[in-house]
């Protein structure tokens, strides 16, 4: 990662994931995006980009994953901003002693096998966070 670069990627949650990457690969001229299960998720991802600033399709797995209770109260769209941050686990200890609300308290594994965690969009202006350890 480049010290300069700041945002992972972008969440978009998706009705359709099949539809969707129709859609995005007619968009970014990429035929064939990265696919991949986060069962403890229960999402579905397609992952267009290599790097930084990367377009992450969010599909839900089943009706009582996040992404499909997203899209049931939201409806599809922009689901989260994943920033990059250097040491995950200090950071994360870092906003909870400034009071920000935690989704995750502790780092899991998301896409990738990246170590991710979430912080509660109440705390910025009600955008869901992800943040990645870069």
């Amino acid at each position: 990662m480049d010290s300069n670069e700041l945002i992972s990627h972008l969440g978009i949650a998706v009705s359709d994931l099949e539809v969707a990457i129709t859609q995005y690969s007619l968009l970014t001229g990429e035929s064939e995006p990265i696919l991949e299960e986060v069962e403890d998720q229960k999402v579905k991802v397609a992952i267009f980009g290599r790097g930084a600033g990367r377009i992450e399709l969010l599909g839900a797995l089943s009706s009582d994953s996040p992404i499909a209770k997203f899209i049931d109260k939201r409806g599809p769209g922009l689901h989260h901003v994943c920033i990059y941050v250097d040491d995950l686990e200090k950071k994360l200890s870092e906003l909870k002693a400034a009071g920000v609300k935690l989704i995750d308290e502790k780092p899991r594994v998301g896409a990738g096998g990246k170590k991710i965690a979430f912080v509660h969009p109440v705390g910025f202006n009600n955008v869901l966070i992800e943040l990645e350890q870069s």
